[in-house]
C-alpha cells in the first residue's frame, strides 16, 4: 500500500516512504533505502548517511582521547 503526504522531517509534500523503525512518512531525501529507515533513525543507531559506514572516527583511531 502506498501513500504520500507530507514529510515527517522537512514538512515538504510528496513523502512516500515510511521508516521502519519510528513510522514517519519522509521524503526521498531524507529516507536510507538501504536500511528502510529515516535519516534520524538511521543516524541514532549508525546504520548509514553518506559515508556508509556510520563511523565517525578517524582511520587510525580505536578510541577518543580526553
Amino acid at each position: 500500500m502506498s501513500s504520500s503526504g507530507l514529510c515527517g522531517i522537512c514538512g515538504r509534500a510528496g513523502a512516500q516512504h515510511t521508516c521502519d523503525r519510528c513510522g514517519a512518512l519522509v521524503c526521498g531525501r531524507h529516507y536510507e533505502a538501504s536500511v528502510g529507515l529515516c535519516v534520524e533513525c538511521a543516524g541514532e543507531v549508525g546504520g548509514g548517511g553518506p559515508s556508509g559506514s556510520g563511523d565517525d572516527r578517524p582511520d587510525d583511531a580505536d578510541t577518543y582521547r580526553y
